[in-house]
């Protein structure tokens, strides 16, 4: 596996992941109507208009997951669902931190997503509504502790 930025000809198969992870990983936190607006096309779009490149992981010339990190905060870590418990959202996670990432959000509910943060010393330091989708949700903040001990950007 290999870890690379992403070129333009990847972001089909970037939207084609995050679509994917969205209905398999929020199927349980979101309605069908919010999930099926989070599409393919709604992330081609989103990635056009990025103005960071996430960081893919590849092997054998097929995507296998991604990062978008900006200003030290993860904005998306999504892996192919099928290609889940083989360590490449661990690798992606390792590199967003080792370039310097130190806060991501999670939906508070997202189980799976915050018991994976804190196995990787993440810690939960907020917990807060704001709207998604038109609709107030719960979130979870986290941030990473650094070398020394002091918690995210501080």
């Amino acid at each position: 596996m290999i870890l690379r930025p992403a070129r333009p000809a990847d972001f089909p198969a970037l939207a084609t992941i995050a679509a994917a992870a969205y209905r398999v990983g929020f199927a349980d936190l979101l309605p069908p109507s919010a999930l099926a607006r989070f599409d393919f096309s709604h992330f081609a779009l989103r990635f056009a208009l990025e103005t960071v490149a996430p960081t893919l992981a590849e092997a054998d010339n097929a995507v296998l997951g991604f990062h978008l990190t900006q200003a030290r905060h993860i904005k998306m870590l999504f892996i192919d669902p099928a290609r889940r418990k083989q360590g490449i959202a661990a690798a992606l996670l390792a590199d967003a931190e080792a370039n310097g990432a130190a806060t991501l959000e999670s939906f508070r509910d997202n189980a799976p997503a915050r018991r994976f943060y804190e196995r990787h010393g993440w810690r939960c330091v907020r917990e807060y509504t704001r709207a998604f989708d038109g609709i107030e949700r719960a979130f979870v903040a986290y941030e990473k502790p650094s070398a020394e001990g002091r918690i995210g950007m501080t």
